[in-house]
């Protein structure tokens, strides 16, 4: 009797798909703008953090705090490619809640189990705002642009000596991942450091962006064309091994765009060559059919919520990399359409007690075969749909701005360390001091009394 019950609401579900369905041509850009309505609509539907009691910002389970992140970076993204403020006040709203009292994005109920990469994903979010020219948050709030470099900043400030350098996985010891240095979070640093560099004009921040690209060579990280791998695990002697070779569009998506950036900045050779070798890995690993996909999970059909999401942050990236590097246009605008329209096309699934979108009109995860809507909506697959439809209007977007040429975000150098200046004094920040050492002993045991004492409270 159950499943005959499940069978049939499964075909009433099934007949409803299509009701909606959401059309793109993306030739005409009114129809593009609105399938991207229609799509964000049903990803903001999600989102939790506007109601009575809950805290602006988050997501809802399972969703954990830096997609919530990622997916402001991509409204964001959204204002600047279609000019729909809808959405602007709530992201507000939620990017200045998260950002903290510094700006630093380690806010009270994120920070104990606050990894690098987690706060990466909100500081690349406040650094879009400030390249997009998002409408500033009110004066007496902290800034875009000061977001990201007090994030930079601290950063700076975790580099750590085991293995030659780069940036652990978490930021504290007590959680799992600490003995692990990965290339999200050192993609992170990468990304803003270079986004950084060519946005206010400093050195130092180029300086960093190339210190992280070759420690993650020298630890393996980096291979001879260009694939990005995952991680290496830190050893009981300090040294790093274990490579987790495992490649994820995220990844290849951090790199491509900070190398865009830092050619855009240097015009170096060097970094062209670093861009176009990271393009032709990444069309050659994460594409099908000339679709972008998730190349290690998606065609065993068991990516996670977090995997869920990477290949839109990789299509985030290739949009930068086409204004940062313009000569990139005609080797990647048509990854974007044609992943546009395979998005779009199994767009229609139908409304649920998870999506409250519009009925027929819900994203499935796999692209392929286009048109066949695979039953996988939830905030990731809404979400690289988003990416995909709106940024087929890339090349008519405005220009990224800088600080010289049309920034409006008001910077400070010091933010998220107490008064330091990245162009001279950041280099002493890369070791702890012994009192820090100590301060950071005594703390982790201070928690520690607390969660025993608290416990002997509840059992008593």
């Amino acid at each position: 009797m159950k499943s005959a019950l499940v069978a049939a609401t499964a075909a009433v579900c099934l007949l409803g798909q299509g009701a909606n369905a959401i059309e793109l041509l993306i030739n005409d850009d009114n129809s593009i703008r609105s399938a991207a309505s229609t799509i964000a609509y049903g990803l903001m539907k999600f989102y939790t953090g506007n109601n009575t009691g809950d805290v602006p910002g988050n997501l809802p389970d399972p969703y954990y705090w830096w997609e919530a992140g990622a997916m402001f970076g991509t409204m964001i993204d959204y204002w600047h490619m279609t000019q729909d403020s809808t959405y602007n006040d709530v992201t507000i709203q939620a990017m200045l809640h998260q950002a903290g009292a510094d700006g630093s994005f380690m806010p009270t109920n994120q920070t104990l189990t606050e990894g690098n990469d987690d706060q990466g994903f909100w500081a690349m979010a406040a650094m879009s705002a400030a390249e997009n020219v998002f409408p500033n948050p009110p004066s007496d709030q902290p800034q875009w642009l000061a977001m990201a470099q007090a994030v930079f900043n601290q950063y700076v400030s975790r580099w750590d000596p085991n293995c030659g350098g780069g940036l652990r996985w978490q930021i504290f010891q007590w959680n799992k991942g600490y003995d692990y240095k990965n290339s999200v979070a050192n993609g992170c640093f990468f990304n803003i450091a270079a986004r950084l560099a060519r946005y206010t004009g400093n050195q130092t921040y180029a300086d960093w962006a190339a210190k992280v690209w070759a420690w993650e060579q020298s630890a393996g990280l980096i291979g001879g064309n260009f694939e990005i791998f995952d991680g290496v695990t830190i050893l009981t002697n300090d040294t790093c091994s274990l490579t987790d070779s495992n490649q994820w569009s995220y990844n290849a998506g951090l790199y491509m765009h900070g190398a865009a950036a830092m050619y855009n900045f240097t015009n170096n050779a060097t970094w062209k060559t670093t861009l176009d070798g990271i393009i032709t890995e990444s069309q050659s690993k994460f594409s099908s059919s000339g679709v972008v996909f998730e190349q290690f999970c998606e065609p065993r059909g068991f990516c996670s919520v977090d995997q869920s999401t990477f290949k839109g942050y990789l299509l985030r990236s290739i949009a930068s990399t086409i204004k940062l590097a313009p000569y990139t246009v005609q080797s990647l605008i048509p990854l974007i359409g044609n992943s546009a329209t395979a998005a779009a096309s199994v767009c229609t699934g139908p409304a649920s007690a998870t999506f409250k979108g519009i009925t027929g009109t819900g994203c499935g995860f796999a692209w392929l075969p286009l048109g066949t809507y695979d039953g996988k909506n939830g905030v990731g697959s809404q979400m690289n749909a988003l990416d995909a439809v709106m940024y087929t209007l890339v090349q008519k977007s405005s220009d990224l701005a800088t600080e010289a040429q049309g920034g409006t975000s008001k910077g400070d150098p010091g933010a998220g360390t107490g008064s330091i200046d990245p162009a001279d004094e950041l280099d002493g920040l890369t070791k702890p001091t012994a009192a820090g050492k100590v301060g950071a002993v005594i703390l982790t045991i201070l928690l520690l009394c607390c969660v025993l004492v608290g416990s002997a409270v509840l059992l008593l």
